[in-house]
């Protein structure tokens, strides 16, 4: 799962302070930080340390391709049928839609292509040959809880795994009491706060300059996913590859969503680079930003965030 540090928390001094909890720590390639946003008992902190631990090793065992003992790898060596995890259904179910309002664009059957381009186990970053990923009918039967493959093949659930991943790890700190919290995995985010007037300020990344913001945007108990081609870029290519013509995408710089889960969120920063808003919008509630190849700006009417400039943002 691809790291995508687009967006970032400002600083809050109206929440920091000895009332509050923050572990930050590197998980399935990305940087995380876990923040309660109320008071929370050094015991229980600990204890929702450990449960969030504990889940992000079980999501990596189920659906990382990176790992030889992963449900995923064991799904790449051999076909047939398959139990999926109890998670598995928000997931899927959403992957299946996006598949099918994308023309296939978006599929959890690209990791043979990305691995092909380089984006491999050992991140090798050195294309080889690039063959169209096989088609969802014919290949996958998905009836959940159970997936049957028609043959052996490398699943990638890269596009939206993070973004669920954050919320599950959410999910966790409520089962400990801990209610007001931002959940952040390499700037895909969850934020819940104590407050409705407490938002939490993001600085939305330059496309063009890791060190900058375009904006800054006032999330308020939503999730914000970022995504760009700047960060992980190599021989052409990025983590964004289109997998009919196995190019990465070059019209847009950076996309950004905002939704009520971060699997949405997450899953919409990579659908809108091969589909427009308005198709999107017909099936799913949710704010979007693109930054265009000549920097021009586009957003939906109520995106919470102020930009600098507009309507377009200078190149740097």
């Amino acid at each position: 799962m691809m790291p995508s540090p687009r967006s970032r928390p400002k600083p809050r001094p109206n929440v920091a302070g000895p009332a509050t909890r923050q572990w930050q720590f590197d998980a399935i390639g990305t940087r995380w930080s876990v923040e309660a946003l109320q008071v929370v008992p050094p015991a229980v902190w600990a204890r929702a340390r450990r449960a969030v631990a504990g889940r992000i090793e079980q999501f990596d065992r189920d659906y990382s391709r990176f790992r030889a003992d992963s449900l995923v790898s064991a799904m790449a060596r051999t076909a047939g049928r398959y139990q999926l995890p109890p998670d598995a259904q928000p997931l899927f179910d959403l992957y299946r839609e996006l598949y099918d309002l994308t023309a296939g664009a978006v599929t959890p059957l690209v990791g043979g292509l990305l691995a092909a381009a380089g984006y491999d186990a050992a991140y090798s970053l050195r294309p080889g040959t690039l063959t169209p990923p096989p088609a969802w009918p014919g290949t996958l039967r998905y009836e959940f809880p159970h997936l049957t493959l028609a043959r052996p093949v490398s699943l990638d659930l890269g596009a939206a795994g993070k973004g669920y991943l954050v919320d599950l790890v959410a999910g966790v700190l409520r089962t400990h009491g801990i209610t007001a919290y931002c959940v952040d995995a390499g700037g895909d985010m969850a934020h819940q706060g104590a407050l409705e007037a407490d938002p939490l300020a993001v600085g939305l990344e330059h496309p063009a300059d890791a060190g900058q913001v375009i904006g800054v945007a006032q999330l308020r108990n939503q999730s914000l996913c970022g995504s760009a081609g700047n960060r992980r870029a190599w021989a052409g290519l990025n983590h964004i590859i289109d997998p009919h013509t196995r190019t990465s995408p070059t019209h847009l710089r950076a996309v950004w969503a905002v939704a009520d889960t971060t699997l949405l969120a997450d899953a919409l920063t990579t659908a809108l680079y091969f589909v427009p808003p308005p198709i999107l919008a017909a099936h799913y509630v949710f704010e979007y930003a693109l930054v265009y190849e000549d920097f021009s700006l586009e957003h939906s009417a109520d995106f919470p965030a102020a930009f600098f400039t507009t309507p377009a943002i200078s190149a740097l």
